[in-house]
């Protein structure tokens, strides 16, 4: 072979089966991998498409209509990588990337509100509030005051569903940039 190098070993030949990133991956790997971006697809269609319906008289329609049709779309695009080929390291990174970056960003995002009997509560996150602190007390200022005085507490599910909402954030620009390179 013109490959070889001499006293090493023999060179692999690289399975590759047309698709961008498969190659030197065995079968039964790239089984997998199909068989869960099928699966989270499809998942995430449904969910969207749930979400969508249920909150859209929600307290916060357009952010909830909105997470509803990213998890929709991101689940469409999972569905169809035959018809939509995304190119893995850019899709990774662009996912990370957003996830993270979404994320820190919605932290800005912060609402405030006294309720009850007095009870104060900070929340942050946006689209989903994954930061909150609060405080019960006899009168409006004294909870303020207690709160603002307390840590912070981190919701862990929403922070998880917000670092994937805007990871379906970053994927869907990366389809979005493949749609309109091969449309040209």
């Amino acid at each position: 072979m013109a490959n070889e190098v001499p006293g090493g070993p023999a060179p692999r030949p690289e399975a590759d089966d047309g698709r961008r990133g498969t190659a030197g991956r065995p079968a039964v790997w790239r089984w997998v991998l199909g068989l869960f971006g099928t699966a989270l697809g499809a998942v995430s269609l449904v969910a969207g498409l749930t979400w969508t319906l249920l909150y859209v008289e929600g307290p916060q329609p357009v952010v909830d209509v909105t997470v509803g049709v990213v998890l929709a779309l991101g689940g469409l695009v999972l569905l169809m990588p035959h018809r939509l080929p995304l190119p893995p390291l850019a899709t990774t990174a662009a996912a990370a990337g957003t996830a993270l970056a979404g994320t820190a960003a919605g932290l800005a995002a912060g609402t405030t509100r006294v309720c009850c009997m007095y009870g104060y509560v900070a929340e942050r996150g946006f689209p989903l509030r994954w930061q909150a602190r609060g405080a019960i007390a006899d009168d409006p200022d004294t909870a303020r005051r207690l709160a603002e005085d307390s840590g912070w507490h981190v919701d862990l599910a929403a922070l998880a569903a917000n670092l994937f909402v805007w990871s379906y954030v970053g994927m869907l620009v990366v389809a979005l940039v493949v749609l309109v390179r091969r449309a040209r």
